[in-house]
């Protein structure tokens, strides 16, 4: 089951994503191995600077979302506000084989 996880940075934290990105894009390559990375970038602010991420992620139910987004380096070094998990349904464009 695919979910989302809709992550909001805390305000003044981009040195913190910045100097957290190696280990976040290594955590979300393993996950691509595994199967379980569907799609994942930052929302943007008005100057064009990330200040959150959208993940989906493929997990058995939301005990299993839980525990990978709070895996997530990002989410390990405090860079999140907060973190909505919701399930989701890919319906339009969805790729062959998602």
């Amino acid at each position: 089951m695919l979910f989302a996880l809709i992550c909001k940075d805390k305000p003044g934290s981009l040195q913190l994503r910045i100097d957290t990105r190696p280990a976040h894009a290594a955590f979300l390559e393993g996950l691509i191995g595994e199967g379980k990375l569907a799609f994942a970038g930052p929302f943007l602010n008005a100057d064009g600077k990330p200040d959150g991420s959208l993940v989906m992620i493929d997990a058995p139910d939301m005990a299993g979302a839980q525990a990978l987004a709070a895996a997530d380096p990002y989410a390990k070094a405090g860079l999140f506000e907060s973190v909505e998990i919701r399930a989701w349904n890919w319906v339009f464009q969805k790729p062959a084989g998602a």
